[in-house]
């Protein structure tokens, strides 16, 4: 090998065990170099707002903004270990070693999957409350929402665990030369997470929000035909609150949001086998934890003023988290 040659390598002094440096066109170094790190900084900003806006104030300490709260931290750990993981094994030469590697994939994987668990959780929430708004106070309170949160994120780390087992007993499985850090899986465990991971929770998402749809669309033509009085002496008990109907409204954009940038991935991984082509879809996917608490503040007025009292540093002030911000 010529020195030419050489100086392509991770490990020049290594010959034909390294690996070659990674070639980027320049629409794949942008989303790597700057739109990824943009993305990733911001990620974690806006859920840390989330994440201290919930945990501050008392009167947003409801079962469904603890499954906000929950997805928020999923997203945090995305935007501080999963983008900085993806930037680096991608414009780079991986030299932490395979150890790192797989315990930085495995983590976040953990990451991905909880968010996936959690926007179903946030499906079977929104169907209790307009599907069956007199029993919600009963069936969805805070400890069984918390209950279902550790579950949740015990659950992912099982499943994640069970898929990258032989990754995790042998770090070195999957890669093709020094200075490369990939996550691979045996077939068993590639079609439990497509199964797990994928197919089930879009198929419970699906169905919970489309009977969601169907009885909020019901509701709402009710409203407006019938008169008011009326609605009121007859109806209201059967109905579920107008703020939860903006609610579902509201998660059901979060969860449409996050059905595109998941699914596409998902399918993408099934047939394509360039990682080159499956880094745009990861950025796509990734992309989702930057934009959820986006729309928290465009369609939350409390979250808005949640996030105006802490930029403003105003939850520092005695009694604050008492503040009337609903």
């Amino acid at each position: 090998m010529d020195t030419e040659d050489q100086s392509d390598l991770c490990f020049p002094q290594l010959g034909n065990i390294s690996c070659r440096k990674p070639m980027s066109d320049w629409s794949r170094s942008f989303i790597l170099i700057v739109l990824l790190p943009t993305t990733c900084i911001l990620t974690v900003l806006l859920n840390l707002l989330v994440v201290i806006s919930i945990s501050h104030f008392r009167r947003l300490h409801t079962p469904t903004n603890f499954l906000l709260l929950s997805l928020a931290v999923s997203d945090i750990l995305v935007g501080l270990v999963g983008m900085p993981f993806m930037i680096t094994k991608s414009t780079s030469c991986w030299l932490l070693g395979d150890i790192p590697c797989i315990l930085l994939g495995y983590l976040t994987f953990i990451c991905l999957s909880a968010s996936v668990g959690n926007m179903v959780l946030i499906s079977a929430d929104r169907f209790v409350a307009i599907c069956d708004p007199l029993h919600y106070t009963v069936k969805v309170t805070v400890k069984k929402i918390q209950v279902c949160i550790c579950i949740c994120w015990s659950a992912s780390v099982i499943h994640c665990g069970i898929v990258l087992k032989d990754k995790l007993a042998h770090p070195e499985t999957g890669n093709t030369c020094l200075g490369e850090c990939v996550r691979s899986t045996d077939i068993i465990g590639g079609i439990l997470d497509v199964i797990v991971n994928f197919l089930i929770p879009l198929g419970v998402i699906v169905i919970l929000y489309t009977r969601v749809f169907v009885v909020a669309v019901s509701q709402a033509r009710a409203m407006r035909s019938h008169d008011k009085c009326v609605k009121v002496q007859h109806s209201a008990p059967f109905r579920a609150k107008k703020s939860e109907l903006k609610a579902a409204k509201t998660l059901g954009i979060v969860v449409l949001i996050f059905l595109m940038c998941f699914c596409p991935y998902n399918i993408a991984s099934l047939i394509v086998y360039n990682e080159n082509v499956m880094n745009y879809f990861a950025y796509f996917y990734s992309l989702n934890s930057c934009l959820n608490p986006l729309i928290y503040a465009v369609f939350y007025p409390c979250f808005r003023r949640a996030f105006k009292h802490i930029v403003t540093l105003r939850v520092l002030q005695p009694g604050s988290s008492d503040t009337h911000i609903l």
